[in-house]
């Protein structure tokens, strides 16, 4: 894999050929220095709340003594692929550092090209059916969707997926993302689709339904967001269960905001970072990598309603405090949970990107 890296001096040099090696303490201090040299770090489609990235960012960059740039917050996983692609011969702010994508993204940014591998310090303790096995990229943190509702408007908030063919709610459903190339907005579609008896292998029954929804009007060709929700514009959309509950949380009852897993088509969906093969900051992707991957950038996370990607290891070591683990819904909410397969992700991903269109024939943009 091609690498543009500039540095100024052999301890930079150093620091980044730890590139798929796990970085001892000494390493980490060498890491942190040459991350301070380059002085930024370049993040994309991080909204700040988002698993609780606002904090998240604050504090590495208190830390580290690092400035965060961040780019296009509300963008979505293809966007971030093309912002690299975008950027290979840019060393200039526009070209992201690191990348937060769906899974499915993750082979398509190693066959492409664009992903550069490193094992963080606590490497072993991700699990191996979510992290590439040579480093490329690896899980963070995993949600399942929810129905979202702004009850100052919608005074009966569905509870199932079949709930939204109601007439009652006509014009007031909208998704949190354009399903041709939103994870999140086409793991939405394969919910839909298993809650009306359909499968993780086939996409038909979701795309029918929501052309359903769409020919009854009950679905804005909209992107929603806090902003939409709050007004009454999209007052219905279904997003990962962090998001929702950190809406609820933000707008603190002006307006309430229920969340509700749906009774049918639970899906639950695994996002995964890697670090880009242009990184015009290599050793801040790094130490960025490493800090959201410590124990406190886990938990930072689980602040946020994420569950992080080694809970299991936090929770075996007795890390977690209680009242973290206290804000996350109930077990008895994830009871019917289905994990799509990286493959099946893949395949589900391409049918509804080819399949929108002509069967939906709603064009979700943002506002």
């Amino acid at each position: 894999m091609k690498k543009h890296v500039s540095l100024a001096s052999a301890a930079l040099l150093a620091a980044v050929s730890l590139v798929a090696q796990s970085a001892s303490s000494k390493d980490l201090a060498a890491l942190a220095a040459a991350a301070k040299k380059e002085g930024q770090l370049t993040v994309i489609a991080l909204p700040h709340d988002w698993v609780n990235y606002g904090e998240i960012i604050e504090k590495f960059s208190a830390k580290y003594g690092i400035k965060v740039n961040e780019l296009n917050p509300d963008g979505s996983s293809a966007e971030e692929l093309e912002a690299i692609k975008a950027n290979k011969d840019n060393k200039g702010p526009q070209a992201p550092d690191v990348v937060d994508v769906g899974l499915k993204f993750g082979p398509e940014g190693v066959a492409s090209g664009l992903f550069s591998p490193y094992k963080v310090q606590t490497w072993s303790s991700i699990p191996d059916k979510v992290k590439d096995k040579d480093a490329y990229w690896y899980g963070d943190y995993y949600g399942a969707l929810a129905l979202e509702v702004n009850t100052d408007v919608v005074k009966n908030p569905p509870k199932d997926w079949a709930d939204l063919l109601k007439p009652e709610y006509k014009g007031k459903f909208a998704l949190a993302g354009d399903p041709r190339i939103s994870n999140q907005a086409f793991l939405s579609v394969v919910a839909a689709g298993l809650a009306q008896g359909g499968s993780l292998d086939d996409v038909a029954k979701g795309l029918d339904f929501f052309a359903k929804l769409n020919k009854a009007g009950n679905l804005v060709p909209l992107i929603a967001v806090a902003g939409t929700l709050a007004s009454g514009e999209t007052p219905i959309t279904v997003e990962w269960d962090y998001n929702a509950l950190a809406n609820r949380d933000k707008l603190a009852g002006n307006p309430n905001v229920s969340v509700t897993i749906p009774a049918n088509g639970v899906v639950a969906g695994v996002y995964i970072q890697a670090i880009s093969a242009y990184a015009p900051h290599p050793s801040a992707a790094r130490l960025w990598m490493e800090y959201l991957y410590s124990d406190e950038g886990q938990l930072l996370w689980l602040k946020g309603y994420g569950h992080p990607i080694r809970y299991a290891d936090l929770a075996k070591r007795g890390v977690v405090p209680a009242d973290l683990a206290a804000k996350l819904p109930p077990a008895s909410a994830y009871a019917k949970v289905v994990f799509p397969s990286l493959a099946q992700q893949t395949a589900e991903g391409k049918a509804i990107a080819e399949g929108w269109d002509k069967v939906v024939g709603a064009n979700i943009q943002k506002k």
